[in-house]
């Protein structure tokens, strides 16, 4: 298939250049039957390519057929609005059809269209055009789809038996899709949540995603960068664990959706982390391994904005790399997966020469970077894990002694990282329990610290600053302001430090009677409470008065309704964190068992012409 392909690629350029269009005469007659001018080309094109001269004529007509039924379907999409479309279907059924619809169809009537015309089961079905999953409530034309798009239809198989019975396949398609988009719903929830969720919260009872750098330590982002940043790896981290499962079906749909959360995302921002990289391999790679790669006409420009990106991430000699980490032995893998698909690029688009650099290039780093079993069984006797002991190899260049003291000051590292850590959480704890003290919620406490990057003194004032974050109590009392009962003594307390009678008696009903809070805050506000406050205190609920603050606990701690909510979101986030790996190399742990299969069969291709 993939030689197919080349030779193709090979004869459209021939006659690129040539300047012949065989949908023209004298190729093509009035009756749109090859002309006999087709037979010079078939000899002349033979002999040029050194190509077996019935397999040229065969492929010279499928090009000219082809090109015949794209000139009809221009010339009919302008007249009647019928819209001609190229079906990619599933590897079983590997080929590519056209589909002449109206665009004005929406994409659940195209997926029942596609699945009675080639007997797919329909709810089985996904469809991918112009990189996004399909909307089946939307029309095609409100989806950007146009007239000779490139339709990639997938089919989420539960099983290849063919010999099971229809009904049974349908029920196991249908309960497969309902699973799967039960799965992509939950994911999408589980990152939403932890998303939304800061450093305020206790990691150790409510767990929330944090981003950090190529040493393990956090990188401080804005909230909204954060959001887009956090929603971005989670979906791909999501495909990644598809992708090793070898699910590249299921997978891509997460990943296109990663591609879409890292655009919203600033340049400056993609420059300092090699995810954005990662992923457009990423996608590349799964459209190839479910041999589409030519849904995706702009594969060749994400391996280059990858490439690109390694380079601002990594430096133009790898040195941010090596200065950050001592070596880039296990990035390497990253720019062999690179190379063979430029290589396999190149070869299905007929340039041989680039085909054979890239791929030779793959090869030659696939020879440096093989593990010898031993070398792993070696550090696995000392208590290191095989994921270790292959990166620490790669890293080292083999050197076992090596590997073995990297492994160990990495794990040094990761342990000091971790006491870091808890020292701070430590620290947090201890400026929540002091802002408590003053009286002040523990939220409250929490969102200000958080605010103000552990700043105490600033978070003092934040509080202050903000009224709405005094109305919060850590006990929920039922009792509404302007029905408490506020003591003769504490008013007297009040006015004795110098506040009027009034004001003393609005801060004690909003503050239920704490007298630190209500002379805190009115020491602050110059005698007054801060109009918030008293619009506050006049008749409204509890629930009414911490509306804003409510709202700002909601947005960062992804806080729910019921306690069944709870439990779903609970579910949702775990599903998450089940699929976020420990160890933050794991992306560079390729054990290039594919890769070696695909070097040695494209290698074994670009050899054809030279014979």
């Amino acid at each position: 298939m993939a030689q197919k392909k080349y030779l193709i690629a090979k004869l459209t350029s021939c006659l690129r250049e040539d300047k012949i269009q065989l949908w023209k005469p004298p190729y093509t007659n009035e009756k749109k039957e090859a002309g006999e001018e087709m037979k010079e080309l078939v000899e002349k094109y033979s002999s040029k390519l050194n190509i077996n001269k019935n397999d040229t004529e065969n492929m010279l007509e499928e090009i000219r057929c082809k090109a015949i039924e794209r000139g009809t379907g221009n010339e009919n999409f302008k007249v009647t609005g019928i819209a001609r479309l190229d079906i990619y279907l599933p590897r079983r059924k590997s080929r590519k059809i056209p589909l002449e619809t109206s665009l004005f169809i929406t994409g659940k009537e195209l997926r029942s269209q596609i699945a009675q015309e080639y007997a797919l089961q329909e709810n089985a079905v996904k469809i991918i055009i112009n990189k996004k999953q399909l909307d089946l409530g939307k029309t095609l034309e409100d989806q950007g789809v146009t007239h000779n798009a490139k339709v990639m239809v997938l089919q989420l198989e539960q099983s290849d038996e063919e010999t099971k019975r229809k009904v049974q396949e349908e029920e196991l398609q249908c309960k497969k899709e309902k699973e799967i988009n039960d799965k992509m719903q939950r994911t999408k929830k589980g990152l939403e949540i932890l998303a939304e969720r800061e450093e305020y919260l206790d990691p150790d009872s409510v767990p929330y995603l944090d981003i950090a750098n190529q040493t393990g330590r956090s990188i401080q982002i804005p909230p909204q960068a954060k959001k887009a940043l956090v929603l971005a790896m989670g979906y791909h981290e999501k495909g990644r664990a598809l992708m090793k499962k070898k699910e590249y079906e299921v997978a891509l749909p997460y990943l296109l959706d990663a591609d879409k959360h890292f655009c919203e995302c600033s340049t400056e921002l993609l420059n300092t982390v090699d995810n954005y990289a990662v992923l457009q391999l990423d996608i590349v790679w799964c459209y190839f391994r479910l041999e589409q790669l030519d849904c995706l006409d702009d594969a060749e420009k994400k391996l280059s904005t990858a490439q690109r990106c390694f380079q601002r991430c990594y430096g133009e000699n790898h040195e941010r790399l090596i200065d950050i980490k001592g070596s880039y032995g296990r990035e390497k893998v990253l720019f062999l997966r690179l190379y063979l698909l430029q290589g396999i690029g190149h070869y299905h688009s007929g340039r041989e020469k680039e085909a054979a650099e890239y791929i030779q290039k793959a090869s030659s780093l696939y020879g440096e970077l093989s593990i010898d079993p031993d070398k792993v069984d070696r550090l696995s006797l000392l208590g290191f894990s095989e994921q270790e002991a292959r990166l620490a190899l790669r890293a080292c260049h083999g050197n076992v002694e090596h590997a073995a003291n990297l492994i160990t000051n990495r794990r040094e590292e990761k342990a000091q990282i971790r006491r870091e850590e808890r020292a701070k959480r430590r620290r947090r704890l201890e400026d929540i329990n002091t802002l408590k003290s003053m009286g002040y919620s523990q939220r409250a406490a929490q969102i200000a610290l958080q605010k103000t990057r552990g700043n105490l003194d600033q978070a003092f004032k934040f509080i202050l600053d903000n009224p709405e974050l005094l109305l919060e109590d850590d006990d929920d009392d039922s009792v509404a302001m302007d029905q408490f009962q506020v003591s003769q003594e504490s008013i007297e307390q009040l006015t004795y430090m110098g506040f009027s009678r009034e004001s003393a008696e609005q801060a004690l009903k909003v503050f239920k009677g704490n007298i630190h809070l209500a002379s805190q805050t009115l020491a602050h506000y110059g005698g007054v409470l801060p109009p918030s406050l008293l619009l506050s205190s006049e008749g409204s609920s509890p629930s009414e008065e911490s509306t804003s603050s409510k709202d700002l606990l909601t947005e960062s701690a992804g806080s729910s309704s019921s306690p069944t909510d709870e439990d779903m979101e609970t579910d949702a986030v775990n599903e998450i964190l089940e699929d976020i790996p420990e160890h933050e190399e794991d992306y560079l742990d390729l054990t290039l068992e594919e890769e070696e299969q695909i070097i040695h069969e494209y290698l074994s291709y670009i050899q054809v012409p030279q014979h």
